[in-house]
């Protein structure tokens, strides 16, 4: 079986996922929540077996206290680390070539992967891996900040496969990516 990569993110409407200093509290906005509403989310983490994340994003989600996964976690780095105590048989670290990171977690028995981090995802994305991207377009112009999509080598074409609009504004939309040029 070959394994799948998903992409699941929130984007201004203009396409940033944090501002230029990686800020994200902007997505914390009261006005956003609907009580008992998580968009979708807690369906698709229970799809996947495995989370690949950038360093920046792990340390960011450090910095929200309490560890929200309880899916095997594998930080990208390229320098060695060990993870902190309470988090030793959650988080392992890693570093390689994209393809090789999925050939080697797939033969570990892992098959459907939560890819996050801006510049994961871009990596994932330039090396063909993503099959799924579903982003949430929160309505907020930043104007300038951290890129989701940044410089692709070439176009890539999407079939939209669902779309939803939400009361506070938010639109979810499902893309399968179906071709890399």
């Amino acid at each position: 079986m070959k394994a799948k990569c998903s992409v699941y993110i929130a984007t201004s409407v203009d396409g940033f996922i944090a501002k230029s200093d990686g800020d994200i509290n902007w997505l914390h906005n009261p006005e956003y929540n609907i009580e008992g509403q998580d968009f979708g989310f807690f369906e698709f983490i229970e799809s996947v077996s495995a989370l690949i994340m950038g360093r920046n994003t792990y340390e960011k989600v450090l910095s929200f206290g309490e560890w929200p996964y309880s899916k095997p976690v594998f930080v990208l780095t390229s320098k060695t680390r060990n993870a902190p105590d309470h988090l030793k048989n959650k988080v392992r670290f890693i570093s390689g070539e994209p393809s090789d990171i999925i050939s080697n977690l797939t033969a570990e028995g892992f098959q459907h992967f939560y890819i996050d981090g801006g510049k994961t995802i871009q990596e994932f994305l330039r090396c063909g891996l993503i099959n799924q991207l579903i982003l949430t377009q929160i309505p907020i112009l930043l104007g300038d900040g951290i890129s989701l999509f940044g410089h692709l080598n070439s176009e890539l074409n999407l079939k939209l496969i669902s779309s939803q609009g939400y009361e506070n504004g938010f639109v979810k939309s499902t893309y399968e990516v179906f071709t890399h040029k």
